[in-house]
C-alpha cells in the first residue's frame, strides 16, 4: 500500500509531459508574427513544426530562426 502514492504521483508527472508536449494552437497571424508560415499537411524538409494554424494545417518555421 506504500507503493500507491508514489505510483499515482508518477502518473501524474507523465501525464503533465505528455500535455507538454502537444502542437500549440496558433491563428494564421500568429504564425506569421512568429516567423513562420501555415502550410497543408506537413512543412517542408529541413523547416520545423511550430504549432498548428488549422486542424490541416501546420505552422512552420526554420529551425534556427530565434
Amino acid at each position: 500500500m506504500r507503493i500507491l502514492p508514489v505510483l499515482c504521483a508518477l502518473l501524474l508527472l507523465m501525464l503533465q509531459g505528455v500535455t507538454a508536449l502537444s502542437p500549440v494552437r496558433v491563428s494564421a497571424q500568429d504564425c506569421e508574427r512568429r516567423g513562420g508560415f501555415c502550410s497543408h499537411r506537413s512543412c517542408p524538409p529541413g523547416i520545423g513544426r511550430v504549432g498548428l494554424c488549422s486542424e490541416q494545417e501546420f505552422c512552420c518555421r526554420m529551425r534556427w530562426y530565434p
